[in-house]
């Protein structure tokens, strides 16, 4: 069914969900994992990083230790992840990865937005939808522990 699984994580509590998901899809398929952060570099992140030159280094600080937690959970789990930082617009940068992959389901999690903000701006899973050449899950499901720590 799939080979290799991309699982975008961002430390939040939307993309523990989607980890804990893509997880046990990888382990009931046998695929391979890639563990994804991409830390953001567009117009709106260079405004403050202008503000302070070392936001750049400490926001990457953080997504280290956020993939750090993601590549533990899924050895926990029985899986051995490549993982990957990348930096600049999450839509491109995930498209890019699956691409050059091979990935054949992309896994991100689904955060809530109201409709103000839906109407201002363009989500990442729908430029997902759009750009990707394989699947997308947009995990919401709460895997429990019972269902990882099992065989098949």
């Amino acid at each position: 069914m799939y080979a290799k699984i991309l699982l975008c994580f961002d430390g939040s509590r939307e993309g523990r969900l989607a980890l804990r998901e893509g997880a046990r899809l990888a382990q009931v398929t046998g695929a391979g994992v890639i563990l994804l952060a991409v830390v953001e570099t567009g117009a709106g992140n260079a405004l403050a990083q202008g503000a302070d030159s070392g936001a750049l280094a400490h926001q990457q600080a953080d997504f280290k230790e956020i993939l750090d937690e993601g590549r533990q959970r899924l050895s926990a789990m029985g899986l051995a992840p490549e993982v990957r930082m990348e930096f600049g617009d999450p839509v491109a940068k995930i498209t890019s990865v699956a691409t050059e992959t091979g990935a054949d389901l992309v896994v991100v999690g689904h955060h809530q937005q109201g409709i103000w903000t839906r109407w201002m701006s363009r989500s990442v899973a729908a430029g997902l939808g759009d750009s990707l050449k394989c699947s997308l899950l947009l995990a919401q499901k709460v895997v429990e522990d019972s269902e990882l720590f099992r065989n098949g």
